[in-house]
């Protein structure tokens, strides 16, 4: 079972860019964690998503299979994952980067959105995405598409496995931030301290770009030298009260 995110580091993530927190993914080794291809629908909401994914992968759709026959079944792989992501979790959907046909509908969303899902993100497709882009919850996804799941993509029975997204694994329990630029997938075990530092590495860009407003040369501002770091250091003992 995922360790839930405590208060302070949720707070810290939904603060931070995706900027900001690829570069401490960077920092650690970590170099392919922003999903590609995967862009805000509710883009007209500015809130941050976060949190631990719970993913529903799908393969090629077969026609002697995959008809419309198989939703009379409630536990279809697809239903199934919208009735049993937690509250407060990211349902990621592996679409193997075909957004050719949809990977859910506005009444998929509408009901994970009931339920106290954080978000939903998907490498596929999203029907009724004029619909789903005024909704509250995060959407990502790799373009709208109004062809139903079942032509192209095959939901896997065994939900919450490891899948990729956006060309980035993704396990279980990682933690996915999203804002108006994308989403990135942290490693539950890296979050807490990854927060940290990325809430102090904006903290001490805000100083950096005041003094480059102020007419400051990157040469000894970006990165900070030690004349800079004083000055930052003096900034942000004023700042902090």
């Amino acid at each position: 079972m995922t360790e839930p995110l405590s208060t302070e580091t949720r707070e810290k993530l939904a603060s931070v860019s995706t900027a900001t927190l690829t570069t401490q993914l960077f920092k650690r080794g970590l170099r392919n964690v922003f999903l590609q291809s995967v862009s805000r629908l509710t883009a007209a909401h500015d809130r941050s998503m976060v949190g631990p994914a719970f993913t529903l992968r799908y393969i090629p759709a077969r026609e002697d299979i995959d008809t419309l026959d198989v939703f009379q079944d409630y536990d279809h792989p697809q239903r199934k994952a919208i009735e049993t992501c937690p509250e407060g979790h990211v349902l990621v959907m592996d679409c193997r980067g075909d957004a050719s046909a949809a990977s859910a509908g506005s009444i998929l969303v509408t009901r994970l959105m009931q339920r106290g899902a954080a978000g939903i993100v998907t490498d596929g497709g999203l029907r009724d995405s004029p619909e789903i882009g005024d909704f509250e919850i995060p959407a990502y996804i790799g373009a709208p598409s109004a062809p139903t799941n079942l032509i192209k993509h095959h939901a896997v029975e065994t939900l919450n496995q490891p899948v990729a997204c956006g060309g980035v694994a993704v396990y279980p329990g990682d933690i996915m931030v999203g804002d108006l630029e994308g989403v990135v997938v942290i490693p539950r075990h890296l979050a807490d301290e990854v927060a940290k530092d990325a809430f102090e590495q904006e903290i001490l860009e805000e100083f950096i770009i005041g003094e480059v407003r102020a007419g400051k040369p990157l040469r000894g501002t970006y990165p900070p030298d030690a004349e800079t770091r004083a000055r930052y250091e003096a900034w942000r003992k004023e700042r902090d009260g």
